[in-house]
C-alpha cells in the first residue's frame, strides 16, 4: 500500500469493527476528500457515517467534542493543516482538557486528521508544518507517521485512544513510498519511536517527510564513512526520551530535522531534552537542519526548495558535525 491507501484502509476497518467510529470533513462525502483518503466510503457507510461539513474548521471539531462526549468516535478530517487554526480553541481549550477539567469523569475519544507538509508546490497556505503548536498541548496526542505501516497501525490506535488525537499526514508521502501493510488487526502504539538505520557517529532525529530525507543523507554519507543512526519519533506527543537518550548516548552526537521554521520548531524541544539529559554523552554541539524563519513556503520551485530542508542540506549538515 502507499500512505494514503493504508489510511483509507484503516479508517474502512474501524468502521466496520465498530458503529461508533464516524467520518465528517470538507468534501469527504462523494467526492472522498481531496487527496481520496476516504474514497468509497460514503457509498459503503451511507451519509450518516460519512458527513460532508460546511468549510468552518472550528464548527468540524466543534461538532467532533460534541459527538465524542455523546459515545461516539468522530474522526475529523481538517482538508489541509493550514486552515486548523480557527479550531485552535476547540482542540486545546476543549477537546485537549476536558479529561482534566471533569477530575475524569469525560474523555473526548477523537481523532483529527490533518494534510501537513510542502515540496508539493502549495504556496503559502497549503504547505505549513503546524505540530509545534499542538505538541504543546498536554492532554492532546499529536501523531506523525511517514511510512503506510505506521500510517495504518498508528491510525487504528488512535480511533481507539480514549483521549484526542492529532494525526498528522505528509501530502508529499501520500504516494511517495509503497510497502506492505500487515493483515489482520494490526495496531502500532501511541508513543514509541523506531530506530529506522542503525549508526554510530550521529544520531538523526525527524518525523513524516523528513524521516525519508535523512535516510537518503544517511546512505550519501555512508560512503564517505560517517555512520549515521536515523531515529523516525512517529509520535510527537507523548515524546519517546528514553530512545532519543539511548541512540544520542551511543553515538554522542546529535541532530534533528524538521521543515517548520526553526526558531519554536519542534525541534528545539528535541535538542533540550538532550542537552538536559545526555549533555555528558555530547561530544558536538546538536544540530539543527529546518525551515528559514521566513512567513511562509513560497510556490516557485527555486524559492520552495531554499526553504525546504533537502536531503543534500542534511548531508552537508551530517559532514560538518561529523567532522567536529
Amino acid at each position: 500500500m502507499r500512505m494514503i491507501e493504508a489510511v483509507r484502509a484503516a479508517i474502512t476497518e474501524e468502521m466496520e469493527r465498530d458503529e461508533r467510529v464516524l467520518v465528517l470533513g470538507e468534501d469527504v462525502g462523494r467526492k472522498g476528500g481531496v487527496f481520496g483518503a476516504t474514497d468509497g466510503l460514503y457509498a459503503k457507510f451511507g451519509e450518516a457515517r460519512v458527513l460532508d461539513t460546511p468549510l468552518a474548521e472550528s464548527g468540524i471539531v466543534g461538532i467532533a467534542i460534541g459527538a465524542a462526549l455523546n459515545g461516539l468516535i468522530p474522526i475529523a478530517e481538517i482538508q489541509f493543516a493550514d486552515f486548523i487554526h480557527p479550531a485552535f480553541d476547540q482542540i486545546v481549550s476543549e477537546a485537549a482538557r476536558t479529561r482534566y477539567r471533569s477530575n475524569g469523569d469525560w474523555s473526548v475519544p477523537m481523532v483529527i486528521r490533518a494534510p501537513f507538509g510542502g515540496g508539493v508546490h502549495g504556496g503559502l497556505y497549503h504547505s505549513q508544518s503546524i505540530e509545534a503548536f499542538y505538541a504543546h498541548v498536554p492532554g492532546l496526542k499529536v501523531v506523525v507517521p511517514s511510512t503506510p505501516s505506521d500510517a495504518h497501525g498508528l491510525l487504528k490506535s488512535a480511533v481507539r485512544d480514549p483521549d484526542p488525537v492529532l494525526f498528522l499526514e505528509h501530502k508529499k508521502v501520500y504516494r511517495l513510498v509503497t510497502e506492505e501493510v500487515p493483515d489482520g488487526d494490526h495496531l502500532l502504539p501511541i508513543g514509541p519511536a523506531v530506530v529506522r538505520r542503525e549508526g554510530t557517529r550521529i544520531s538523526c532525529f525527524a518525523w513524516g517527510l523528513m524521516t525519508h530525507f535523512c535516510m537518503q543523507a544517511a546512505a550519501d554519507v555512508e560512503t564517505e564513512g560517517i555512520s549515521v543512526e536515523v531515529v523516525d519519533l512517529r509520535t510527537l506527543a507523548p515524546l519517546d526520551r528514553d530512545t532519543i537518550l539511548a541512540s544520542v548516548r551511543k553515538t554522542s552526537k546529535a541532530m534533528v530535522v524538521h521543515e517548520d521554521n526553526l526558531t519554536g520548531g519542534f525541534g528545539a524541544e528535541v535538542a533540550a531534552t538532550i542537552a538536559q539529559h545526555a549533555f555528558d554523552s555530547l561530544d558536538g554541539p546538536v544540530v539543527r537542519v529546518a525551515a528559514p524563519d521566513i512567513p511562509a513556503m513560497p510556490f516557485n520551485s527555486p524559492q520552495e526548495e531554499f526553504f525546504m530542508p533537502s536531503p543534500e542540506k542534511i548531508a552537508a549538515a551530517m559532514r560538518s558535525l561529523a567532522a567536529y
